[in-house]
């Protein structure tokens, strides 16, 4: 049924275009909740997109990446993807059931810059971050590193060398 919807969003994107608001899941506000649903969705893992407000870079992703039907097709088939504002206030539980905020899950996640993208396995365990801006291009090998678990033998940017030489 899930597949159903998506498939449905993803038709009405293409049609009338789509924004980076449509590539982030709605939370339940409780990251152990959402891993658990990625879980029993057969996602990869969990994808945040630390970004703030006064981000120029955060702006330039969600209107040249993050909004692209393919984009937002192939994380949404892969993985629970969720924004945090590294400067907000919202209450949230983390991935142990701990009450925080966003601003407090950013430091606990040590970011200093944004856009930082962090994914986390479905145990709630952070696998990768990258820190900056990613083209499309980027950010969908990005995408297939972790999906694939190529993280776990190469680090990316040798996985992009061997990937763009193709």
């Amino acid at each position: 049924m899930v597949k159903v919807i998506i498939s449905i969003l993803f038709f009405v994107n293409c049609m009338f275009g789509a924004s980076a608001t449509d590539f982030f899941d709605f939370s339940s506000e409780s990251f152990k909740e959402d891993i658990e649903s990625a879980k029993s969705d057969g996602k990869q893992g969990i994808m945040i997109f630390f970004g703030m407000e006064d981000c120029p870079f955060c702006h330039k992703m969600k209107k040249t990446v993050l909004n692209q039907p393919d984009v937002i097709k192939y994380y949404k088939d892969n993985f629970a993807s969720y924004e945090v504002d590294v400067n907000g206030d919202i209450k949230i539980s983390d991935f142990d059931g701990k009450p925080t905020s966003h601003k407090l899950l950013a430091l606990k996640h040590n970011v200093r810059a944004t856009p930082v993208i962090a994914f986390f396995d479905t145990d709630g365990n952070k696998i990768f971050t990258r820190t900056g801006y990613s083209s499309k291009e980027e950010f969908m090998l990005l995408g297939d590193f972790i999906a694939t678990k190529k993280y776990q033998t190469l680090n990316f940017s040798k996985y992009k060398r061997e990937k763009l030489e193709k």
